[in-house]
């Protein structure tokens, strides 16, 4: 796919002031990590390159549209030559790889697409990087990055006297989904090895907060019982994770970009376990409160236990003490404040959730961008 430019012109920054590239920035974790990016003093400009598949939404991302220091590219991460003319045109310091198919469900009936977004596109970035990575000077050199942003399904499901994932603990997939990222993740740490480039992964617990597409447990419960719909729980909603509020993420992904040891993995958890049917029952309560004239209170009455989705790994919980001690990164939420946040964000933002459950948000380049080119160039 070339590359198409959908926002205000970009700003070309100068040599001490170069840009970071990141994939994926329309998505849950991407959007709010561009968001986030700019209220930081000092930031840095980015080139944010993503293909809008059905989790992307340009919408997200309205609130940084028009900075000058901001440059969106419509395109896909498989696409090796549009990955080297960004690199050859841009200059970044740094390439931070959030793009990902992350769906567990949708890995399960239709893996091929996480396959190839998730290992063969972390291949092409690398390729690309490293050849990239060739080209700068050796002060150059020194500070580029490369960041891969992972997942904690790559360790598999914990036994009952393991503690919590930590950096050595040996990956055991579950799912099509974990799988390919674990394949992703042996990758750049192969690249790293192999060719000697600057890399460093972070493998995150499960994230919540605003702007997250709604088919995961969390805004898919709110849209649901804001409307009567069942409440499904897989199993018997015993299935516990590690829950991250996706703005202490952002933090962290920042801190580890800042300061982590070249060729390192570092976990980032919330220390907010919590089992499934925990986290509905919360849900319901909040809802009860924040909205208490809804016809559907209480909203526990919604709850259905559903058959439980096939290799369903049972516990997630990570061990952050690598981060905290080495990066003085701390998680600042609480689950019940961060619950709180989110609930009331999606309170507060029902067009967004409209636009993306009923599939409007789809329409947004065919609607406003038709008199443009593959290419990007006016007709």
């Amino acid at each position: 796919m070339k590359e198409t430019d959908i926002t205000s012109p970009f700003v070309k920054p100068s040599n001490q002031d170069q840009p970071v590239l990141i994939t994926g920035g329309a998505g849950f974790i991407g959007a709010n990590f561009v968001l986030d990016w700019f209220k930081q003093p000092n930031a840095r400009p980015l080139i944010n390159l993503d293909k809008l598949t059905y989790a992307g939404n340009f919408a997200s991302l309205a609130p940084v549209q028009d900075n000058p220091a901001y440059h969106f590219v419509h395109g896909d991460i498989l696409d090796g030559e549009l990955v080297a003319r960004l690199l050859r045109e841009h200059h970044p310091s740094a390439i931070l790889h959030f793009a990902a198919e992350s769906h567990v469900d949708r890995s399960i009936s239709g893996p091929e697409a996480f396959l190839k977004t998730n290992i063969d596109g972390t291949f092409v970035l690398l390729r690309e990087a490293h050849t990239y990575f060739q080209t700068l000077t050796p002060e150059e050199q020194v500070t580029f990055r490369f960041l891969h942003v992972s997942t904690d399904e790559v360790y598999g499901t914990l036994t009952p006297d393991a503690p919590a994932f930590h950096e050595d603990t040996p990956y055991a997939p579950n799912s099509p989904y974990a799988a390919s990222k674990a394949a992703s993740d042996h990758l750049v740490r192969a690249w790293h090895h192999t060719y000697k480039l600057p890399t460093l992964v972070t493998n995150c617990s499960n994230n919540y907060g605003p702007l997250q597409f709604p088919e995961k447990l969390i805004p898919l419960m709110i849209t649901q019982a804001l409307t009567g719909k069942p409440l499904p729980v897989y199993g018997d909603g015993q299935q516990v994770r590690d829950w991250l509020y996706v703005g202490d993420h952002c933090s962290a992904i920042r801190a580890v970009l800042a300061g982590g040891r070249i060729g390192e993995t570092y976990n980032v958890g919330g220390g907010n376990q919590r089992a499934n049917l925990q986290v509905v029952n919360t849900l319901c309560d909040l809802l009860d409160e924040l909205v208490p004239h809804s016809p559907y209170a209480p909203h526990k009455q919604l709850i259905r236990f559903v058959t439980d989705r096939p290799g369903h790994d049972r516990r997630y919980a990570i061990d952050a003490r690598k981060i905290e001690s080495e990066l003085n990164w701390h998680a600042t939420e609480s689950f019940e404040t961060g619950l709180r946040k989110t609930v009331a964000w999606y309170l507060a933002n029902t067009a967004w959730t409209e636009n993306v459950t009923s599939g409007a948000y789809k329409n947004w380049i065919q609607q406003n961008y038709s008199h443009r080119t593959e290419s990007g160039e006016p007709q």
